[in-house]
């Protein structure tokens, strides 16, 4: 919640590269702080609803400002709402996850995660945009990927959650460690360029998974 609040300073100040660099350490946290609930235990209601009110800040909020000070400022009232859609479909799903929320174990997502929608938008600021200067190429691709990527958050498509870190994780989803794996080499060779088509790949990805079980079961049947 506190890096959240921030990237959105840093984002009214036109810092957007360190505004977008915060969002991905908030998500770094918060991943942690899953992981560490689920290895203790420690799992409960009240985590997960503080857990939901620090996502909306950092992963709601945060994008949303940065994208609209670093673009969307300049057309008006149109800006604030486009700017305003990932907040809007974020906290919804959020609010969606809780609601039917039993037990604190999940196997997959009904609709994008949050962070993972927040990631995408903030690599795109730091691959296209990082110094603010937005040409109308970009201009028009970045309101194309607010809306794709708010209609993923309240849509039921079913994203995979992370494996564990463990044995029985490599074996039970071998192809995302591979993945994993020339995701941080790609990382270490081309940068923070490299992050947006990262993310974006894991969001068609869960289109196209959606589909094929969507199309399978019913030929199946």
């Amino acid at each position: 919640m506190a890096l959240g609040f921030v990237s959105v300073i840093r984002s009214s100040e036109g810092d957007f590269y360190t505004s977008a660099v915060l969002i991905f350490i908030a998500a770094i946290f918060d991943g942690l702080d899953g992981l560490s609930a689920r290895l203790t235990h420690t799992s409960n209601k009240f985590g997960v609803e503080l857990d939901s009110l620090a996502d909306v800040v950092s992963f709601g909020l945060a994008p949303a400002y940065l994208l609209y000070s670093v673009d969307l400022n300049r057309l008006g009232n149109t800006g604030i709402f486009i700017s305003l859609l990932p907040l809007l479909a974020g906290g919804y799903r959020l609010a969606r996850f809780n609601a039917t929320l039993q037990g604190f174990d999940k196997k997959a997502f009904s609709g994008l995660p949050i962070p993972s929608a927040a990631m995408t938008l903030a690599a795109f600021v730091l691959t296209f945009t990082p110094d603010g200067i937005v040409s109308n190429m970009n201009r028009s691709a970045m309101i194309t990927l607010i809306i794709f990527i708010s209609l993923l958050m309240v849509s039921k498509i079913k994203y995979p959650k992370l494996p564990g870190f463990n044995k029985r994780g490599i074996k039970d989803e071998p192809v995302f460690f591979v993945l994993l794996v020339v995701s941080l080499i790609l990382l270490l060779i081309m940068g923070f360029k490299v992050l947006f088509y990262l993310f974006f790949l894991v969001a068609v990805i869960g289109i196209f998974n959606h589909s094929y079980s969507f199309f399978f079961r019913k030929k199946s049947t």
